[in-house]
């Protein structure tokens, strides 16, 4: 220890810079942090491309994952892009078995599946469709549901 407080900084640095370069081990190369912005760049440069069949498959699973959405039985059947028509939003919502309380949770759980900015560009406008028209749908429900409350 006492040999070593004596020793030059400078020394020392040589001496792990002679005994590096004498190792037969291979040299690690330096990391290199992920350039997120690089990366966002790339994808908003259009060099990247999506196809609209892989986007709205895409689209179709995220739906079907959810327990009470029939995105498979929209007007055009299997293989279609979910239906705008109220009555299957309705049946997708499951409103029929709802109650008061539940009206919240629902609108929530379908906004994650459908909203707008959670789908492909070329699918937003249906998904739109789709929100408003569920938003309208919930909105009488629970306006029925507070009504027979009251009385």
């Amino acid at each position: 220890m006492g040999e070593m407080a004596n020793r030059d900084f400078a020394v020392l640095l040589d001496e792990l810079i002679a005994a590096r370069d004498q190792s037969t081990g291979p040299v690690a190369a330096p990391t290199i942090p992920f350039d997120y912005l690089s990366v966002a760049e790339e994808l908003y440069s259009g060099r990247i491309q999506v196809s609209d069949d892989a986007v709205e498959a895409e689209y179709r699973e995220a739906s079907e994952g959810e327990p009470e959405t029939v995105a498979a039985e929209t007007v055009g059947g299997a293989g279609s892009l979910p239906s705008v028509e109220p009555e299957a939003i309705a049946v997708e919502l499951g409103l029929d078995r709802a109650t008061a309380a539940d009206f919240t949770r629902i609108r929530r759980r379908f906004a994650f599946a459908n909203h707008p900015d959670r789908v492909a560009p070329h699918l937003r406008e249906r998904a739109m469709v789709r929100m408003k028209i569920a938003n309208m749908l919930i909105d009488a429900a629970s306006g029925k549901a507070a009504a027979m409350d009251r009385r």
